[in-house]
């Protein structure tokens, strides 16, 4: 006899580094005890590019291109960060205009990292819906990106003293009817995530930040503003135009995994707030402060000189850098992005300190997870996508389904009738439980039941481990059968017309009613209380609604046919 043996000691699981939920090349240790999790080790390093070293051998403009891959979901605060520090190291002046169009692009840089943070988070925790729809405001988030720099994503748009180009015309009306659109989007989002139970049960009270913990860890944007102190940047360090704009700081107070989504929620829409008070006030005049693209040297060219040996090549525009070190930093999206920046009297930095938000907030992870479940790592961790032949063989098909439609037409009409039905349930269930969905399938929606039935017969079929197999798997074979069966004894006439009623009504009602109980085969055989639950829900619901409602439309037809 076999006695099956209980393993005790505990369990050492990778993630990542190339795990589809890690959102970038990150590898972490985690120990567990059955699902708890007891330790967790990030391993880090695996996407090093050298971008520090890159800028010491480069100037600042040449260095301009490289820096959209530190962070490529928000890179308009890498460019600003990058121009800002030789900005303030030599006393550089930013014109009006040029300034309110930074303050524009990066905004609308914070709501499209938000955006892509939303959706694999909600994906992460089981909500696949919001992943496709954030894809349609960022999209035109970068539509706007395109019309006015050229690119989707790496712009290279930020100049020493101001930005590469001008506005395109018509460019501001097209990014304010943006804004109404996206404040919209951001009230769907509300409806369908923030009141809903089963989200609401994965991250309130999951990876909970104390006011001192945020501090003492070095945290910065969302996560320290969600613990309770409200520091932002733009407030503090009155970096750009922003303390011309009227707009609040958001934060929450308890510190979870819902408070950094409600602040990143409430920041999309300050984010709005802002843009459009810029795009109603944006003055004119130049867009670059062009006496800056001169070198601070004379030169004394000689024939063996560069300028002359290379005189083909036509060198950027560029100045040096005094002799001076400095650090700037900038509000992104993750939080606080810095640069240590040390001049020598040269076009080249002597050195290039990179300061990044997710690093530094990384560090707190595994304090987070201990004692928590595996599924809450994710959780916490996205916080911190022609013949005649042809023609008489047409002839014969056509006689067999002229002798099959007066059987179908019934068949066609209940199907209908049904759908309608389902379709209104759905809508009226919706607006009072006040969510958005289900997705619509075919015109107005009334085609859903019949997709969801198809998606039923077509899923990828996975058993439980524990569970009943035989009954698991006959469970919803006995309730889609006896459905199909039920179509099949509506009593027909000598010449296939619906007859009388009382013939084959009370049979139908009998096998409809063998679907129920392939419900809650399934739900039994699956050893799962909640797989359970919702079998008897799913059978109380045919019971109570679906099969009388289809029954009515089903005598109706007969009497109205007979």
């Amino acid at each position: 006899m076999n006695v099956p043996a209980t393993r005790e000691d505990l369990m050492i699981v990778n993630m990542g580094p190339h795990h589809p939920s890690m959102h970038g090349v990150l590898r972490l240790i985690v120990t567990l005890d059955g699902e708890d999790v007891i330790d967790c080790e990030p391993i880090l390093g695996y996407l090093h590019r050298g971008m520090e070293k890159i800028a010491e051998n480069r100037t600042i403009i040449q260095y301009l291109p490289y820096v959209t891959r530190w962070d490529y979901l928000a890179t308009m605060f890498t460019e600003a960060i990058t121009v800002n520090a030789p900005e303030q190291l030599g006393n550089i002046q930013v014109p009006k205009r040029a300034s309110y169009i930074r303050v524009i692009m990066l905004e609308l840089s914070r709501i499209a990292s938000h955006l892509l943070w939303l959706g694999p988070f909600m994906a992460d925790i089981g909500a696949q819906t919001p992943f496709f729809y954030i894809f349609r405001e960022r999209e035109l988030v970068y539509d706007l990106f395109e019309a006015a720099t050229g690119m989707r994503m790496m712009h290279n748009y930020f100049r020493i003293g101001g930005v590469a180009a001008d506005l395109p015309y018509g460019w501001i009306d097209k990014c304010l009817d943006f804004c109404d659109y996206f404040l919209t989007g951001v009230s769907e989002y509300q409806k369908l995530i923030t009141r809903n139970p089963i989200f609401l049960e994965r991250v309130e009270g999951v990876g909970i930040i104390g006011v001192e913990e945020a501090i003492n860890w070095g945290l910065s944007g969302p996560m320290l503003r969600a613990s309770g102190i409200q520091w932002d940047l733009r407030k503090v360090d009155r970096y750009e135009c922003y303390d011309e704009f009227d707009w609040e700081v958001q934060w929450q107070k308890e510190g979870d995994s819902l408070s950094r989504y409600l602040v990143r929620i409430g920041e999309m829409v300050e984010s709005i707030k802002i843009i459009q008070q810029a795009l109603e006030g944006i003055p004119g005049g130049p867009y670059e402060n062009l006496e800056i693209r001169c070198f601070d040297r004379v030169r004394n060219p000689e024939l063996n000189d560069f300028d002359y040996r290379f005189i083909s090549k036509k060198p950027s525009p560029t100045f040096e850098l005094s002799k001076q070190e400095l650090y700037v930093r900038v509000e992104a999206p993750k939080g606080e992005l810095g640069v240590f920046l040390i001049g020598d009297q040269n076009v080249f930095p002597w050195r290039w300190k990179i300061r990044p938000p997710g690093f530094i907030n990384l560090q707190i992870l595994p304090q987070l997870v201990k004692r928590m479940k595996l599924a809450d790592i994710m959780t916490i961790l996205v916080q911190d996508i022609n013949s005649f032949s042809r023609l008489e063989y047409l002839k014969e098909v056509y006689g067999m389904i002229w002798v099959l439609v007066p059987i179908f037409t019934p068949v066609l009409g209940i199907t209908i009738g049904v759908l309608a039905i389902v379709w209104l349930e759905r809508e009226i269930s919706a607006g009072i439980q006040q969510r958005i969905g289900p997705e619509y399938a075919g015109p107005l929606g009334i085609l859903q039941a019949l997709a969801d039935g198809t998606k039923l017969l077509f899923k990828e079929n996975l058993l439980p481990s524990r569970g009943d197999t035989r009954l698991f798997s006959i469970g919803p074979s006995i309730a889609v059968i006896s459905i199909l069966l039920s179509y099949l004894i509506i009593p027909f006439g000598s010449n296939l017309v619906l007859s009388d009623l009382n013939i084959g009504v009370f049979l139908w009602i009998a096998i409809s009613s063998i679907a129920p109980i392939g419900l809650l085969m399934s739900g039994y055989g699956s050893n799962n209380k909640y797989s359970f639950l919702g079998g008897l829900r799913a059978a109380a619901q045919s019971i109570s609604y679906e099969i009388p409602l289809t029954l009515c439309v089903l005598s109706i037809s007969l009497r109205a046919i007979r």
